[in-house]
């Protein structure tokens, strides 16, 4: 039986419950409990517990060995639901949608707190403006009304549904921890950093920078980059940034332990001695993740860097005696969104493959030539069309139009300051978002050429001039990527909850994600079964969000003792 209860939790750990119809109506009286977690613990026939948000409940729960199958997160909920309605940035705290429906000051989202290394408290902000049950009741009611009033009724019901699962996963994850040898991390940084000096850098980047200061021929500090920039100007050699593929093209003496310096330095600021003193606890890192933390729906972490492990860093992550990873990660997952939500027959036809995608692409398209079908395909999802760019798009409008025109389409939405969607219904930000917080622009390169995180704040779609008409494009940039991204992280959190409820029953944890990579923690009997459910759960993911489509979503899982190992 399909059933449902509303729970708030009062002060000294009690809990308010009711039973819900379907459509969010009561079935009977508030129940008063005098132990939230007993409560919830005794009605394992729940299959769904609608509450303010998971972080209000669910670590006191996780804490006591307690687990929900299903939840609906009405603060999650309000967001997307906002979000669609055009609404982008206003608060989002239940209080806030009561005070809305009852044509109450609406108070704004408290601030969210600063991250407690090592702690393992709730995911979001401390102190919530409390909310009777009798308001959340009827906030879920009107939740109810506005997502059968959506462009997609359903899609935007498995959105809800999917985030809200997320909120579920991601505070288990923080529970289990990723398994973090502190010993291993020390002798890393030892080998790559050398002896710490008290109130300095260690000797490694201290030996760098005397390097880089004797090639410039006067003392230059390589940890201030306006200090290199003019540096390399008095030698006669101009550049705009200390950017590595800009270093690389100059031809001096200080580049290469300049180069080292920089790596090194961010290994030592970001994952050094003292990042582990705060992070790591027992064995475990314990990221505090936030599902849905960018407009386009890709999680991010609240401190910790959790979703920038350098690679030598990660030889530190090592499964516990008896057990290992299961590291998967799946392959290209971008262009085969596009393939689905475009509908394209040829680029479903060749997504449909287990293979690889960028090689289907060229053979069909560039001669064979991987290089160029990879940069097109790339080009037409994050907008790098110019140059070559405009060339290889050519060549793919010709061999798979429907996928072309539909980012297309997306881009020049933005480029109007009209609103997209993902595939489910997660709305992009307006042009210039409430409170004058504008919308994400132009998604940018990392250094190795990666399309990053769209830069919040980037610019609207102000008209008038040149910089109105550049703001416009860069915009179009984003909506143009922002359909295809956004549609990847909907699908991702779908495989995420799927493989959720695969690996139930079993000792198996999910202890790490970031956008399309997941490590599972599980004893070594159970690694096949753990990479068999990593797949068929996005296959489930596939079905649930696109139906029946050819596109097929393969993953490469590696059973690892350590996740430096796994690619």
């Amino acid at each position: 039986m399909n059933e449902r209860w509303a729970v708030t939790p009062t002060e000294g750990g009690g809990a308010r419950l009711v039973a819900l119809t379907a459509d969010g109506s009561p079935t009977g009286g508030i129940r008063e409990e005098p132990d939230l977690v007993r409560a919830i613990a005794a009605r394992p026939q729940v299959t769904r517990w609608v509450w303010r948000a998971t972080a209000d409940v669910y670590p006191r729960l996780l804490a006591a060995g307690v687990r929900v199958p299903r939840c609906y997160d009405i603060e999650a909920a309000e967001a997307l639901l906002l979000g669609h309605e055009g609404r982008f940035g206003e608060p989002r705290s239940a209080a806030a949608a009561s005070a809305r429906l009852h044509h109450r000051a609406v108070p704004p989202d408290p601030p969210q707190r600063a991250a407690e290394p090592g702690a393992q408290s709730s995911l979001f902000e401390p102190a919530p403006v409390p909310v009777p049950l009798e308001d959340l009741l009827e906030v879920y009611a009107e939740q109810q009304r506005r997502h059968a009033a959506a462009v997609h009724p359903e899609r935007m019901r498995l959105l809800t549904a999917a985030e809200s699962a997320g909120m579920l996963i991601a505070a288990e994850m923080h529970g289990a921890g990723l398994p973090w040898r502190a010993d291993v991390h020390r002798a890393v940084l030892q080998e790559l950093l050398g002896e710490r000096y008290a109130g300095g850098e260690p000797r490694r980047l201290a030996e760098l920078a005397s390097e880089v200061s004797a090639a410039f021929g006067r003392r230059v500090r390589p940890d201030l980059p306006a200090e290199v920039v003019k540096a390399f100007a008095a030698a006669g050699i101009k550049v705009r940034s200390t950017r590595r593929w800009e270093l690389e093209s100059v031809d001096h003496p200080a580049v290469p332990p300049l180069i080292e310096y920089k790596k090194l330095y961010r290994i030592w600021v970001a994952h050094g001695w003292s990042w582990l003193q705060d992070w790591v606890r027992d064995g475990r890192f314990r990221p505090e993740y936030l599902p849905g933390g960018t407009s386009s729906g890709r999680w991010v972490t609240n401190g910790g860097g959790a979703l920038q492990i350098p690679k030598v860093i990660r030889r530190a992550v090592i499964a516990d005696p008896g057990w290992c990873l299961v590291v998967a990660d799946a392959a290209q997952l971008e262009p085969r969104v596009l393939a689905a939500i475009s509908r394209d027959p040829g680029l479903m036809e060749v997504a449909g493959r287990s293979g690889d995608l960028y090689q289907s692409v060229s053979d069909r398209a560039f001669a064979g030539d991987r290089a160029q079908a990879k940069l097109a395909v790339l080009g037409a999802i994050y907008g790098q069309t110019s140059g070559d760019g405009l060339k290889n798009l050519a060549a793919l409008r010709r061999r798979f139009p429907k996928a072309v025109a539909y980012v297309d389409d997306a881009a020049r939405a933005g480029e109007e300051g009209r609103l997209v969607r993902t595939w489910l219904g997660r709305t992009s930000p307006p042009a210039t978002a409430p409170d004058g917080e504008a919308d994400a622009g132009a998604v940018g390169l990392d250094e190795a050429g990666i399309p990053q995180e769209p830069d919040p704040g980037a610019g609207d779609t102000a008209r008038g001039g040149a910089g109105g008409e550049s703001r416009a494009r860069a915009r179009g940039r984003f909506t143009r990527n922002f359909v295809v991204q956004g549609s990847a992280a909907d699908w991702a959190v779908l495989m995420l909850a799927a493989l959720r409820g695969r690996c139930a029953g079993m000792a198996a944890e999910l202890v790490f994600f970031q956008h399309d990579e997941v490590i599972v923690h599980c004893p070594v009997e159970e690694a096949e079964r753990v990479s068999a459910a990593v797949q068929e759960a996005a296959d489930e993911a596939g079905r649930i969000m696109f139906g029946e489509v050819p596109v097929r979503f393969p993953f490469a899982a590696a059973v690892v003792d350590c996740y430096a190992d796994a690619n």
